[in-house]
């Protein structure tokens, strides 16, 4: 439904998104997570063709973003973070305003209103003047907007910013419900909220895609934890130098202690010879430990490196 390639956004020197290429298959639901300034707004403002692409180029529902800009709108629903309501009309004024805005046919309108309005549980407020609502209410009845004219895909800009934790719960249980009808794009910070609705996450860090991966994968990885007594940076070259690992992270120091994270191939357990390797050289074991990885590790893994990768980039200038 989604086809990305290597879209790339940029002001002047800045690179806000960096060639970032990826697909979301019918009927997913897919988190686009990553920290504040990480190029997640930007790509779905030009996926919605909200925003030009510097280069690159972008598919949805079979529509070229660059060619067909309007079939691109009619397929899809947006949802930007800051919800541009109406706040002097009512509920169901409004979504009969955007309804008409998006070609919904005259004949189908009061049946997409009254649906749209059941499925976001807008039914006690539809009369309600807009500026009179909760800030959840108003998510809800942006999200009503974004699916009146019944597109295939949905794109949400952080669904849940600001809201209460019981307004979160309701809105994060509403787009697993919309997953069985729409496929769904959503943008967030909040790990927790990936977690909760979704099954495959794409982590940007400095405009560039991370990770890519499904969540149950990402939950079956592990990394093995070890600390030894000894000169760190010896340590360190010491164990990349095991086959099989493929790079390793140095955790802290304590007096002369290092510890280190180790992430191997294909989540191979190698602690007995990364033990071997450490023994050898007369660097006394002090703990040998193998942890299931969480999306929290992996998040704090993509963004250090790609921080680390743009900073090296910076100096080579």
């Amino acid at each position: 439904m989604i086809q990305v390639d290597r879209l790339t956004k940029r002001y002047g020197s800045f690179k806000a998104v960096d060639g970032v290429t990826f697909s979301v298959g019918r009927g997913e639901i897919v988190g686009l997570l990553g920290p504040n300034g990480a190029g997640k707004t930007t790509t779905m403002r030009m996926l919605t063709t909200f925003l030009g692409p510097t280069s690159g180029r972008a598919t949805l529902a079979g529509h070229d973003m660059l060619d067909e800009p309007l079939e691109v709108r009619r397929h899809v629903g947006y949802l930007p973070e800051n919800v541009p309501l109406y706040l002097e009309m009512r509920v169901r004024e409004y979504l009969l305003y955007r309804a008409k805005l998006k070609d919904v046919p005259r004949s189908r309108r009061r049946a997409a209103i009254n649906e749209v309005i059941a499925r976001c549980r807008l039914g006690d407020v539809e009369e309600r003047i807009l500026g009179q609502l909760s800030k959840g209410y108003r998510q809800r009845v942006g999200l009503a907007e974004a699916m009146v004219h019944d597109p295939d895909i949905l794109i949400l800009d952080e669904p849940t910013a600001g809201l209460d934790p019981i307004q979160i719960r309701e809105v994060r249980a509403l787009i697993r419900e919309l997953g069985n009808r729409h496929t769904i794009l959503l943008s967030t910070h909040i790990m927790s909220e990936v977690e909760a609705v979704c099954g495959r996450v794409i982590i940007i860090a400095k405009g560039k895609i991370a990770v890519d991966d499904r969540l149950d994968r990402l939950r079956s990885e592990s990394t093995i934890v070890i600390e030894a007594r000894g000169p760190a940076d010896a340590i360190r070259r010491g164990l990349e130098t095991v086959p099989g690992v493929e790079h390793v992270v140095q955790r802290k120091l304590e007096g002369d202690h290092a510890a280190f994270e180790i992430h191997t191939k294909n989540g191979a357990d190698l602690r007995e010879e990364l033990a071997q390797r450490v023994i050898q050289n007369g660097w006394p074991l002090r703990q040998l430990d193998i942890r299931r990885t969480t999306l929290e590790d992996r998040f704090i893994q993509a963004v250090t490196r790609e921080t680390i990768s743009a900073e090296a980039e910076l100096e080579a200038v």
